[in-house]
């Protein structure tokens, strides 16, 4: 079984190599492989090898080329989703994060196909708690009223707060509270939205807006089918967000800036976040905006009908 590595700055590669023999699900056993084995294990085979070679202490040795070995080497265990070098099991975590993520991609694909076959653009919009997404979504939905058929699907751990705050706005709204069979998730991911989408009708919509959970971190790993990601950031926050939570503000094609009316208030540079921003993506569309004052809201519902 192959490895990847993720690199922070994006780039990536993969460690393959080959055992001499094949596994069905559920085989599970430790050995050393300095000869060929000729056989395959039938499911659910788990047994130690009785051939004439020295197992030894099982945390000596590991196959060759897994997250444990290349650590035993000194090579740091990183996948996109973090170092784990800390951990004694930090090649087992690292193999589990990547079934999870195998997946999460695989219903991701599938979403993905069904928002095309209905021709509805979905979007992914993410942010901290209290950053104001609701609020401006609130207000695109007034905008768009009578030009787009707006279909919701409402992430929240707990309670139907914020989306009977959107009932009425949106042509349809579907929530999903990921404490209620999810395990109460502090993200939304792609077979979650899955379950969300049967409470649409995509036939009668032309947009999706899918609002997360809260959380500058989990959401912005997994894919949820959605073909864009926006974020909302607060000048309530500080400036150094984007620096402290790179993958979040690498991720998305718009960063909109909320809640700038109260600048005059507080002692939060605007230049100095949109820079450190920029530094960790160059690329992504910064918008400054005030849900309250209704400043900037043209251009951040342009930004999601583009």
């Amino acid at each position: 079984m192959g490895r990847f590595h993720r690199h922070d700055d994006g780039t990536e590669h993969s460690h393959d190599h080959d055992h001499g023999h094949e596994h069905e699900p559920g085989h599970d056993h430790e050995h050393s492989h300095d000869h060929d084995h000729s056989h395959d294990h039938a499911e659910g085979h788990d047994h130690e090898h009785s051939h004439p070679h020295d197992h030894g202490d099982p945390a000596d040795h590991d196959h060759a080329g897994s997250p444990a070995a290349h650590a035993a080497a000194g090579e740091e265990l990183i996948s996109e989703h973090g170092d784990h070098t800390g951990y004694e099991t930090g090649a087992e975590r690292i193999e589990i994060l990547e079934r999870i993520f195998d997946e999460n991609d695989a219903r991701a694909a599938y979403n993905r196909r069904l928002f095309d076959e209905h021709g509805v653009t979905a979007i992914n919009v993410m942010s901290s708690p209290g950053a104001g997404k609701t609020t401006l979504i609130a207000r695109a939905l007034d905008e768009l009223a009578g030009k787009k058929r707006v279909g919701i699907i409402e992430g929240d751990i707990e309670t139907a707060i914020d989306a009977d705050r959107l009932r009425g706005k949106a042509a349809q709204v579907s929530l999903l509270n990921t404490g209620n069979g999810f395990g109460g998730e502090c993200h939304l991911d792609a077979p979650m939205v899955a379950h969300a989408l049967e409470g649409l009708d995509l036939d009668s919509l032309d947009l999706v807006l899918v609002e997360n959970v809260g959380n500058l971190v989990c959401p912005a790993e997994f894919d949820v089918g959605a073909h864009r990601k926006i974020m909302i950031a607060s000048v309530t926050e500080g400036e150094d967000k984007p620096l402290k939570y790179p993958v979040m503000f690498r991720s998305v094609d718009t960063i909109v800036v909320n809640k700038i009316d109260l600048l005059p208030y507080l002692d939060f540079d605007l230049g100095l976040f949109e820079h450190n921003a920029r530094s960790v993506n160059p690329d992504a569309t910064i918008l400054r905006v005030s849900a309250r004052s209704g400043e900037g809201v043209e251009a951040w519902v342009e930004s999601l009908t583009r």
